[in-house]
This record gives C-alpha cells, structure tokens and sequence, in this order.
C-alpha cells in the first residue's frame, strides 16, 4: 500500500512561504508543485519583484541549498507535507569568476617575508609588505617588480589602499606610518608618527563619505587608534579608551569607527570629534579579527568588475554611494568579531550593543573572520587548520572546510561570492567551492608557510606571499 500513498501524495501541492536573507516575506504563502525547483523558483522571485532584468537567484531551505524540485527535497529530507516550507532566496552574481587554478609567475624582490599583500581596488596594482623593511609595488602586466618603496625602518605589518585608489598607506613594527604615490613609488609627505608601539591594522574612510579620499584610521600596539588626514599630514583624532592592544579596526559604512582588542572589547566610535559611542562586550579572550559586510564595496568604492574608470571624485563618490546602498539594502551594517576564546560574535552595533548570534564550533583560536562580497556569508579561519562558513544575516553554522595540516592564516573571496581563498601554514593555497562545500583547488608551489592572501577585485588574480620572500601570481 505504501507505494500506492507515495503515488497519491505526488499530487498535493507543497505550502511554501519565500523570505529574503533578513527574512522578510515575499508574496505570502503559496502551493506550489511538488516538481518546482530552482529554475521555477527563479521565475516566480523575478516577477513578484516586477524585476525588469531577470535576476539569479539561489534558494535555501535550513542554510542548505535546494537544488533539486521541492518533492524530491521534502522525501529526502523527511519534511512533513503538512508543513510550511520556509525557502529564503539570495540573489547571486550576475557575472562568473574562473577558479584559479595555477601558478603564472613567481617573483623575487623581497629579501625577507612577505608579511601583507593587497589589490588596489580597481584590481590593477598589488602591492606587499615585508620583514625587510620595504612596500613593493608590482606591475601585473608583465608580472615583474614595478617600484620598491624604502623609507621605513622595521618590519612593514600592513597596508591599504585608499578606496579611489589615488594612495597606499603602509604601517610599521616601530610605529610608523607612510603614505605612498603608488603611480610613482615615492613617499607622500614625511612618516606619520605618533604611535607608541606597532600598527595592527589600517583602514580608510569609505568614499561615498568622502571624496577624494583623505582620512584613514590606524591601529596599534599601544592601546589607541589615530585619524589621519593625508592633506594635512597629520593625525586630526586620537582614539583613546582601550585598556591593552587595539588588534583591528573597521571604518565602517555608516560613518563609525569600529576597533577590536585584547582588553576583550570592541568600542564602537563617531568620527568628528572622536566620541566613544558604544562597546559590544561578550568576548572571554582576545579580540583578534573584525569583519565588515559591506567590506567589499567599501574596499572598491567605485570599482566593479566592469573595470570602468572615472574622471572625478564626485562622480566616483556618486557611484561609490549607489553601490553601497545596493548592496546594504534595508538591513543595518553586520559586523563579525573573532577571537582567541575560539568563538565569534555577529553583532548590528546601529540595532544595539548585544550580540545577535554566537558562533561556536572552532578548537582553536580565530585568527581571520571575512564577510563574502554579497554580505551572503562569513568565513572564519582558525589554527584549528579549518576553514568555517557561516550564515551571514544569522550566524547559523552552515559547513566546515577541512584539508589544510597546519593553521589557516589569511582567507579572501571571489568577487562573485562563489569561492574562497585560504592560505596556511602548511605551506599551501586552496580554493574552495562555496554551492558543493568542497575542495575546488589544491595550490601548493610555496617552500614555507603563508602569511598573505588576496584576491583581486576585479576576480582575474590570486597573490599569495610569505615566509619564502617570494610573491606567487596565480591565475584561472
């Protein structure tokens, strides 16, 4: 008789109720056939939309992806007919980043590792920072050394470029900070000192706030953050409060600062006068990773994978602006923390100062948390030797990466949101597949450990540096 009841249900239809990723309802409830999947799915999102452009979109059931009809999904998963189906849609890149998958040149400079590394945010320029002192610019062209940057007087920790692209500023084990001319090398203006102790960490005033760009925030060792205004070369704002090491900061979309510490804070502060606002507490350890969702288009401004270029500060502030509100939407600015106590935290500071979710599952400590470009999701990479992603509007636990034998040190994402990067200890890059959870791509080539990961904006390159002194390029 089973057979004949398995027949008879085919023919009921599935209640089923569509939501976005902050789980807002779309077009209420609805029966739909036991043979619609992702591509009848598809149409129905798109037209309660009124898109006018059909849009991809991916579907979600309990943070795993429905790939097959809503029939076959309820059967395999034992789900109750009775049931409402909750399917949260996601809409997808409507542009593809190749996998990369070899080595195209392996470059000499530095003489000693390569500590950080960074795409400028049109993804033409890469520069890295070395034990040896030096900020390497190189040309990606021709794949050799563009210009080397000297003026530093110890180990260069981090970098960043300004988001219009126009400035790079490096960051010292001394303390030190140097604004550099990246279409010519040369320093813009003398060290910028008042630091006490190393920098942790840089980050630039989003350029639909301000353009072009002028103010960036540093981190450091000694317990403060500084405001810099490159025009006039100075620091404007002194960020103190923090009772031990400011080990990041975020300049975030909305206008505030965001630092993380080992005092085990994160203080959350306004930028014109340098007020402190709130502190989101919570973490046992170390805060030692701060992870934005708007990341990605702070990070690129104007810059998208069309490559198109622009001729002035308003029009890329413009642009920049329309991008941001984009991808925000109507949901408030996440931010991610990661921490030597093994959790995260996902906390909205503009909602309020407790945590909407804490994310446990990690055996050692968090050593980089990233949200994907599309806000879709966060990545968290551990000495544990795993890689983890998370949901990135809830938190939720969603898969675990494993397949590297020693720490994960650095993570970055497709442009697409597809795939991530990982680089280790081990010696060894990997790509990994966000839709199977699998391992994409295997990229030994290094002799040492990785320190430093990126990949480019524009989705064409992989640069990878570490304890070899040597800078890998690899392409799809």
């Amino acid at each position: 008789m089973e057979v004949a009841t398995e027949q008879g249900e085919t023919g009921k239809s599935v209640m089923c109720v569509l939501t976005d990723p902050e789980g807002i309802t779309l077009g209420g409830t609805m029966y739909l056939p036991q043979n619609v999947g992702p591509i009848q799915l598809q149409q129905i999102v798109n037209t309660l939309l009124k898109n006018e452009e059909k849009l991809p979109y991916a579907f979600y059931i309990s943070n795993q992806e429905l790939l097959v009809p809503l029939g076959t999904y309820l059967e395999k998963n034992k789900v109750s007919m009775e049931k409402t189906l909750s399917i949260v849609y996601q809409p997808q890149a409507v542009f593809r980043i190749r996998p990369v998958n070899r080595c195209s040149a392996t470059i000499a400079g530095h003489t000693e590792p390569v500590l950080s590394i960074a795409f400028s945010p049109d993804g033409r320029q890469l520069a890295s920072g070395s034990g040896d002192t030096t900020v390497r610019l190189w040309d990606l062209n021709t794949q050799t050394p563009m210009f080397t940057c000297t003026g530093h007087k110890n180990w260069v920790l981090c970098i960043a470029w300004s988001p219009d692209g126009k400035h790079l500023v490096s960051g010292s084990k001394s303390g030190e900070l140097q604004c550099w001319d990246p279409h010519t090398g040369k320093p813009a203006g003398n060290p910028l000192t008042g630091h006490k102790k190393w920098i942790t960490g840089i980050s630039w005033e989003p350029l639909h706030l301000n353009a072009p760009c002028r103010r960036f925030v540093s981190a450091s060792k000694d317990g403060d953050a500084r405001i810099w205004d490159i025009s006039l070369k100075k620091c404007v704002i002194c960020l103190s409060g923090h009772t031990l090491a400011v080990t990041c900061v975020k300049w975030g979309g909305d206008g505030v600062i965001y630092t993380g510490s080992q005092d085990c804070t994160i203080k959350v502060w306004e930028t014109s006068q340098g007020k402190l606002i709130r502190e989101l507490k919570g973490h046992g350890h170390w805060v030692n990773s701060l992870a934005l969702s708007t990341e990605y288009v702070l990070r690129t401004g104007a810059f998208d994978h069309t490559g198109k270029q622009y001729s002035s500060p308003e029009e890329m502030k413009k642009v920049a602006l329309e991008r941001y509100n984009k991808m925000k939407g109507s949901a408030p600015e996440r931010l991610v923390s990661g921490s030597d106590d093994f959790t995260m935290f996902l906390w909205e500071p503009a909602v309020g100062k407790h945590h909407k979710a804490r994310m446990t599952g990690h055996q050692q400590l968090v050593n980089h948390v990233y949200f994907s470009p599309d806000g879709q999701w966060v990545a968290s990479a551990s000495f544990d030797k795993s890689v983890k992603l998370w949901n990135g509007t809830t938190g939720e636990f969603v898969a675990a990466f494993r397949g590297h034998v020693g720490p994960v040190y650095q993570i970055s994402w497709s442009a697409d949101s597809r795939l991530l990067l990982s680089g280790s200890k081990d010696s060894t890059l990997k790509v990994w597949d966000i839709q199977t959870k699998k391992l994409k791509q295997d990229l030994p080539g290094h002799a040492d450990e990785v320190y430093a990961v990126d990949w480019s904006p524009d989705g064409e390159k992989v640069a990878s540096g570490g304890k070899d002194r040597v800078l890998k390029l690899w392409m799809g």
